[in-house]
């Protein structure tokens, strides 16, 4: 061990504590933090030093042994308390257990004895603390959801939710998952030129027992940094699929993923509306024309409704220069909002990207639509931008 244990002895006779104290001996293993004789002392020293284990007599002086480990247990939890006391004593035996010591052991024992319950009691409790540990890093590390929504087919959730999730994966140590719950009608998978072995039909069989592990089954790998959830290959695959399976599909991707992009559907279905819930931000996508505009108006209401708030709903203006669409500043004025970001127009670059199942922040990033889609993702995501990480895919060599 490269920490020494760390040991406190309390004992109300004298000639007890110097017993333990010999038998302990000179064990490179262990370091005597000190000897008491009551109670109130155990606690105090307890607190003052930390150490990892305290041998307690079961008839410690002005606190007694019971109350004594009840309030270690409470100030000083890291610490395990061993209930040194001869045989015949269980009532007060099973009392101590109950108020928090680790293991009863009888007069006389013998220094091995003595050494190796200690090493036992602290391996123990070591790998507790580190299960423990890590599973409070799991969940202080679960991913943000962003979610793509807009309430008119056609209006480009599906390019903007794949080349943002692209666009993030380029980050260093980036763990993305993109998942496609356009249940129905999703495309995510062509738009990455992507035949998937497995869809999100298959994960929901087992959504009740799904895991990071049994996740990996189900999604389908673009790159290192960047896996996909795939929508059933046909629509009457997605009958059946609940809201509280997707759900369930999504917490494992939050659990897995650093960032979960979601494509939605274009409708307030149950589905749908179960997603946002669960979302950590929500891009609506707004056009340039009236219909889009009325239908914007109506979806923020909804929204409203929801309790989605400010920080959670952003307002995206698609194909900003549209020929024949309104200017910026007006579709501001008429939904009473800034936009969080606006995109151009430009099917030139984005319909060949999808025409080729390829990204055009890859294909074409230097185009003033894929560099916006780059201050989408700083902005969603704010972080140092590294450009010279860009994403390994066989779809590369194209260029190459």
């Amino acid at each position: 061990m490269l920490n020494k244990i760390r040991v406190l002895i309390a004992d109300d006779v004298a000639d007890n504590r110097e017993t333990v104290a010999k038998l302990l001996g000179n064990n490179s293993e262990i370091e005597i933090s000190g000897q008491v004789a009551t109670g109130t002392e155990a606690i105090q020293m307890a607190v003052k030093f930390r150490p990892a284990i305290i041998l307690m007599s079961i008839n410690i002086s002005m606190m007694d042994a019971i109350h004594t480990t009840e309030k270690i247990s409470l100030e000083v939890p890291e610490a395990s308390v061993i209930i040194m006391g001869m045989q015949g004593e269980q009532e007060r035996l099973h009392q101590a257990l109950m108020a928090g010591a680790k293991i009863y052991l009888i007069k006389p024992f013998t220094g091995d004895e003595l050494v190796n319950t200690i090493k036992k009691v602290y391996e123990q409790n070591q790998r507790l603390r580190s299960s423990l540990r890590q599973a409070d890093s799991s969940a202080s590390k679960s991913g943000k959801v962003i979610s793509i929504f807009s309430s008119k087919g056609g209006a480009g959730k599906t390019t903007i939710a794949v080349n943002l999730a692209v666009v993030l994966s380029q980050r260093e140590n980036a763990s993305i998952g993109l998942l496609d719950a356009n249940l129905h009608f999703g495309d995510v998978a062509l738009y990455l030129d992507l035949v998937p072995r497995a869809t999100i039909a298959d994960a929901v069989v087992e959504a009740d027992t799904l895991n990071e592990q049994t996740l990996d089954t189900y999604m389908t790998v673009y790159s290192d940094k960047l896996s996909l959830m795939a929508a059933p290959a046909r629509p009457e695959q997605a009958e059946g699929i609940t809201s509280g399976q997707v759900c369930a599909v999504l917490a494992q991707m939050k659990k897995k993923y650093e960032y979960v992009i979601v494509d939605t559907s274009s409708d307030f279905n149950e589905i749908t509306l179960a997603v946002l819930d669960n979302s950590d931000m929500i891009l609506v996508l707004a056009g340039a024309d009236l219909p889009t505009i009325k239908n914007m108006k109506l979806c923020l209401e909804i929204m409203k409704s929801l309790d989605y708030g400010k920080d959670k709903v952003h307002v995206v203006l698609n194909r900003a220069n549209s020929t024949g669409g309104l200017s910026v500043r007006e579709i501001e004025n008429s939904l009473s909002l800034k936009f969080y970001s606006t995109l151009p127009s430009d099917g030139k670059t984005v319909m060949p990207s999808i025409n080729k199942g390829i990204p055009f922040v890859l294909s074409n990033n230097q185009t003033p639509i894929a560099q916006n889609i780059f201050q989408l993702a700083q902005k969603l995501a704010p972080q140092e931008p590294n450009p010279a990480m860009m994403i390994k895919s066989k779809r590369i060599s194209i260029f190459g």
